[in-house]
């Protein structure tokens, strides 16, 4: 079964909810950056929230970059998303790693860190992009994403991430929900949310046993009766192409380019987000010199 997303609101529009598959696109990942299970546990809950974060958007050239600095050993998590269901990310140290906790589960927010800052760059087109920022208070992900939303954006917001890795380390399942509470909601109605969400198995157990982002709607919000917005397809698909490497080349400049084609008449450049390897040759970088020299 492909990853997918769906988006649903309640009829009375008091609660909204987004739940996603990621075990395909974040396996995928895995592969591309050769994480440690704990990284791949950081990255993939990192890839999930921004793949949902990224179709919240409007527009379909709306850019979201989600940008985890906790300080740990991890780095630096980039997630890139777009409102189409496509999500990229790297990491700053793929092999790292640490000991699982001692009830078995991944320690994700101590090679994340939580001395730090979470941003959220969303660019729409405009002269300024918009930029959100929130303290770190786990590492763990999820419940900084929330913060995030909380503090930045003053809405409500519960988020459950999770990453099952297989004996063989790959990926087992992966998925999450986002969940906002809307304006006139009452206050039974989110005690009815809270206990809910106290009593429902984790997410990835869930995703691991078969249940689909429609099951896990009703599983969490029974009470209520949720009408689904949306599904979109989500995948793992970096943009990168030659043509956008040689216009980095270019912002180089024109000194810089003279020094590689003078000291290894040739270049590599390597997509970090996926691997990919764009080679050009002495002659292709003297093109690209007189693209500078116009």
């Amino acid at each position: 079964m492909k990853d997918y997303l769906i988006r649903a609101i309640d009829k009375e529009k008091r609660v909204r909810i987004y739940v996603a598959t990621t075990t395909h696109l974040v396996e995928h990942a895995r592969k591309i950056h050769g994480t440690s299970p704990t990284a791949t546990a950081a990255l993939g809950r990192a890839l999930t929230a921004g793949a949902i974060m990224g179709t919240m958007m409007k527009n379909d050239k709306d850019l979201l970059t989600l940008k985890i600095s906790g300080g740990g050993p991890l780095g630096d998590i980039v997630i890139v998303s777009r409102n189409d269901g496509t999500v990229k990310g790297l990491v700053g140290n793929p092999k790292a790693d640490a000991p699982s906790k001692n009830n078995g589960k991944l320690d994700v927010g101590s090679i994340v860190g939580n001395d730090g800052v979470i941003t959220v760059i969303i660019d729409m087109g405009l002269k300024e992009p918009y930029v959100g920022q929130a303290e770190i208070i786990s590492g763990e992900i999820a419940e900084d994403i929330a913060n995030y939303y909380m503090s930045s954006e003053q809405i409500p917001t519960a988020v459950a991430l999770g990453v099952l890795i297989d004996r063989d380390t790959s990926v087992k399942a992966s998925g999450g929900y986002i969940l906002q509470l809307l304006p006139g909601i009452k206050d039974d109605e989110i005690t009815m949310i809270e206990n809910s969400l106290r009593n429902i198995k984790p997410i990835s157990t869930l995703i691991d046993e078969g249940s689909s982002p429609e099951d896990i709607v009703k599983d969490i919000l029974p009470e209520f009766e949720m009408e689904i917005i949306d599904k979109i397809e989500l995948q793992y698909k970096c943009d990168c192409s030659r043509e956008k490497i040689e216009s980095m080349l270019v912002s180089l400049g024109k000194k810089e380019i003279e020094d590689i084609i003078n000291e290894d008449g040739k270049a590599e450049v390597v997509c970090h987000f996926c691997n990919t390897k764009y080679n050009f040759n002495k002659s292709e970088l003297e093109k690209i010199l007189l693209t500078i020299n116009k």
